[in-house]
């Protein structure tokens, strides 16, 4: 290559850098210098609100490139940095703050008058206090009371989260004096009242829907062939139950024998577990284990989540939020291992506790009509079912197409 050549090339190459430089430079101040006009309708964002970009923005001499979805899972203050192509077609960068807030307060129990013995320092440990987005509330009883005196004592159980948000109930503690009496055996028990499985069926089967039970080792050894022919259509049963923190799950005692025999008996079998997890290392566990003992068995239809230890609740250290993640958690994993998951529960939790659902929902609502007005696959209509094939009660249930 000549000298001429090499010179020209050097120059051209010159002339392309220069123009790009000078392109940056002029690209740069008229992103710069371009007009910017975005208005928003509103800053302050509830916690764990569903909410886009596009809703935000009330005005804009533009035009959005991405209508990202807002993170709203933390309380506080959040800087929320896009870009849009304004009207004279200049792509520019801007930046919006918002406050995320959580103004709902702590769910706690109420009652008008509660009765306690001597001694009993701590009986409210079990008074349900949970909130919807802080794991640990403060709750407290206020008031002048003394365990050790028999009385009656005008006092307040209250709860606060870390927003400052409060719920209180005021209520009379009655504190009675211990006395240790003979337990008497000969009490007279009650005769059961059954719900008779054709009468549910009777009353609510129709084209759209099925009839069918959910079963545990509670229920004993079970005559599948009679339950067939009595029309039930499916059966819920019940794999096993959390192990605690720390521990392995517990297998029902029944579940191999039920699922064999149900597959035998050719009536579709979902199933289902009674969870006790505190966190999202618990609940995979629990999952991976579900997936385990459902392996070599056919599940026709779906692994429920199953949690009911509301009694106990406080000690979970769980918000609301955090408890439907790990029901969230379960059911993902089931769906990645090829089964549908699904929520168990009663219509207070569903209506008070539990977040908007991804996957299907168990209604538990014990009544011949419920009022329940969100969306459910199944309705768990009663506890004290009778259907032939099966010695003890059993819960019905109506599934709908």
């Amino acid at each position: 290559m000549n000298k001429k050549i090499l010179i020209t090339t050097f120059s051209i190459i010159l002339v392309i850098i220069i123009s790009l430089g000078v392109y940056a430079i002029y690209k740069e101040y008229r992103v710069r210098h371009a007009e910017k006009i975005v208005v928003i309708n509103r800053n302050t964002i509830n916690v764990y609100e569903e909410i886009y970009l596009k809703d935000l923005i009330k005005k804009i001499n533009g035009k959005l490139l991405e209508n990202k979805k807002i993170n709203t899972k933390k309380v506080g203050t959040k800087e929320i940095t896009f870009e849009y192509i304004t009207n004279k077609n200049i792509k520019v960068p801007y930046t919006i703050k918002i406050n995320v807030v959580d103004k709902e307060p702590p769910l706690i129990k109420k009652f008008q008058r509660y009765s306690t013995y001597t001694g009993e320092k701590d009986f409210y440990k079990n008074f349900f206090c949970g909130d919807n987005y802080d794991d640990t509330p403060k709750c407290t009883i206020e008031g002048d009371y003394d365990i050790n005196t028999p009385g009656e004592y005008n006092v307040t159980f209250k709860a606060v989260d870390s927003s400052k948000n409060n719920s209180e109930n005021n209520f009379t503690l009655i504190v009675r004096e211990k006395i240790n009496t003979p337990s008497n055996n000969k009490e007279e028990k009650e005769e059961p009242v059954y719900t008779n499985y054709s009468d549910i069926v009777k009353k609510y089967k129709n084209k759209n829907t099925k009839i069918g039970i959910d079963i545990s080792q509670f229920q004993g050894d079970i005559d599948f062939n009679k339950i067939k022919e009595a029309g039930v259509e499916f059966v819920y049963i019940r794999v096993g139950r959390g192990g605690g923190v720390g521990k392995e799950p517990v297998l029902d005692k029944k579940f191999e024998q039920n699922i064999k025999e149900l597959n035998k008996a050719k009536i579709p079998v979902g199933v289902y577990f009674f969870s006790y997890a505190i966190n999202e290392k618990e609940v995979k566990k629990d999952a991976k284990w579900v997936v385990k003992q459902l392996k070599n068995h056919k599940v026709d239809l779906e692994v429920a989540y199953d949690f009911e230890d509301w009694e106990d609740y406080n000690e979970y250290n769980l918000s609301f939020y955090h408890l439907t993640e790990n029901a969230n958690i379960f059911n993902h994993y089931m769906k990645k291992n090829g089964y549908e998951g699904m929520l168990y529960s009663s219509k207070y939790y569903l209506e008070n506790i539990w977040f908007k659902q991804e996957y299907p929902v168990w209604l538990a609502h014990y009544t011949e009509q419920t009022n329940y007005e969100g969306k459910y696959k199944v309705w768990q209509i009663c506890e004290n079912g009778k259907v032939d094939g099966i010695n003890s009660a059993v819960d019905i249930d109506i599934m709908y197409n």
